[in-house]
């Protein structure tokens, strides 16, 4: 018999709609195995994030209703162990289901409940399917998938921006805040539709991309307080039908004991179930970063191209080989690395904004792709900045020498000379000296605008790069 042809063991499984044959080595249960049936589509399986934000919320919602008397207390303690399994990472093999099913997440909510129920009997009861325990009636106690999923979402979207996105972004700030010092004195010529432009530094340069990181992180800062509004206690459509009045502020405080995050009751639960405007705030935001950053890397990449026949002001560190043909080249592969996840992280947006503005009545039913989404863009945007901040910027050097001479060759620097002479004649000045092939100040010189004592005393690039009175 080939390894097609082995038929796994079963176990029965029995939902409201009826009987079903589960792997009997698995701890899920009905809801999760239709799921598994009825949606083959793709390959798309809910993240590490998603699966540890389901057990930190069963467990706190399990101890609230522990605390608040409606839950049997003798049950409680297996169920935070097993939440606490699902937490560290222990089961996330049996998180099967896509992300393209029920647009609430039911049956994600269900495969926690499933889940976390049996391995609770088990550690109960040393069986599965023991059933003292019981996935609605226990795990999803004064719950609903339509507050639990939107629930788990903030928590795990929270999480990832709080410990890797504003950390990435951070640093990377710092690494070009050090190169915008150590390149503060040098005098390049600037650039503007792609065409010579009159001087700056290399520091004043680098303060632009500065300035675009540090404005994206204080959006990042101000939009965080919608993103940790919790939905949880709204139930079936907002009004919180089966909980405690109480329940709500209780599990969200043993939330806040699990992950220091300081989330809070979300003010309107109708809306925090029918739409999901944080969400399309916060994912604005990162497409705001994707800009900044694929207008940082396509600099750099131009800066550095060459290094002989591109601009070549800026040296790239060696990191591999550029070309499997080509002896001795080296390509940005940071820079292009990071634009790729800048136009993934556009394109994110652009579904989440349509998730998001789809919401119909009490629910919006995009909840699974929309985490998905904004999940996959704090993940790509926080590795890439990581990975460009050490392997590019770090190591990246300007070379002096080409900068000096395109800003030597540079004619508008001519442009120090409208307020003595005028834009007509310092036009005059640059036409000649390019057609002609001379210097700025041979052709003032010819043209009889200026000695060469004044030409010297004016063209300055030093006086050029600040306001002068």
């Amino acid at each position: 018999m080939s390894n097609k042809e082995i038929i796994k063991e079963t176990r029965i499984e029995t939902d409201s709609l009826g009987d079903i044959k589960v792997p009997k080595d698995k701890y899920w249960g009905a809801q999760t195995q239709r799921s598994i049936e009825n949606f083959k589509i793709g390959t798309d399986k809910f993240p590490r994030e998603m699966i540890r934000a389901f057990g930190v919320l069963k467990k706190s919602a399990a101890m609230a209703n522990d605390k608040l008397g409606l839950l049997d207390n003798s049950k409680l303690k297996f169920i935070v162990k097993a939440s606490d399994e699902v937490i560290n990472g222990d089961w996330d093999d049996q998180f099967p289901l896509v992300i393209w099913q029920t647009g609430s997440g039911t049956q994600t909510n269900m495969n926690a409940n499933e889940l976390i129920a049996n391995r609770a009997n088990f550690l109960k009861d040393g069986k599965i399917d023991s059933k003292s325990i019981h996935p609605n009636d226990d795990i999803n106690k004064a719950q609903s998938s339509n507050d639990t999923f939107p629930t788990a979402m903030r928590i795990a979207i929270v999480e990832q921006v709080e410990s890797k996105l504003l950390p990435s972004l951070n640093n990377l700030k710092l690494g070009l805040q050090e190169k915008q010092k150590k390149f503060k004195d040098i005098i390049k010529v600037g650039r503007t539709h792609l065409m010579d432009a009159t001087p700056l530094t290399v520091g004043q340069e680098f303060s632009a991309f500065v300035y675009q990181l540090d404005q994206v992180e204080k959006s990042l800062k101000q939009v965080l307080p919608f993103v940790k509004e919790l939905a949880l206690g709204g139930t079936a459509v907002g009004t919180g039908l089966n909980t405690h009045p109480d329940f709500s502020q209780i599990a969200i405080d043993f939330i806040n004991q699990e992950t220091k995050l300081n989330f809070v009751s979300g003010e309107n639960k109708f809306a925090l179930l029918a739409s999901h405007d944080a969400e399309v705030e916060l994912s604005g935001v990162l497409k705001k970063l994707a800009c900044a950053l694929m207008k940082l890397a396509n600099d750099i990449r131009l800066l550095a191209s060459g290094p002989r026949c591109g601009l070549g002001e800026l040296q790239l560190p060696a990191n591999e080989p550029g070309s499997s043909i080509m002896p001795g080249k080296v390509n940005p592969t940071q820079c292009e690395a990071l634009t790729m996840v800048c136009a993934q992280v556009i394109g994110n947006d652009t579904a989440i904004s349509i998730g998001g503005a789809s919401g119909n009545l009490q629910l919006n039913v995009f909840k699974p792709m929309i985490v998905f989404n904004l999940l996959n863009s704090i993940r790509l945007l926080s590795d890439s900045m990581k990975s460009f901040q050490s392997k590019c910027i770090n190591g990246l050097d300007i070379c002096e020498d080409v900068v000096e001479e395109y800003l030597k060759k540079s004619l508008m620097l001519v442009t120090s000379l409208n307020p003595h002479i005028g834009y007509d004649k310092a036009a005059s000045i640059a036409k000649l000296a390019h057609k002609k092939g001379l210097t700025l100040r041979q052709a003032s010189i010819e043209l009889k605008f200026l000695s060469g004592e004044e030409f010297d005393k004016i063209v300055d690039p030093k006086n050029m790069i600040n306001p002068k009175k």
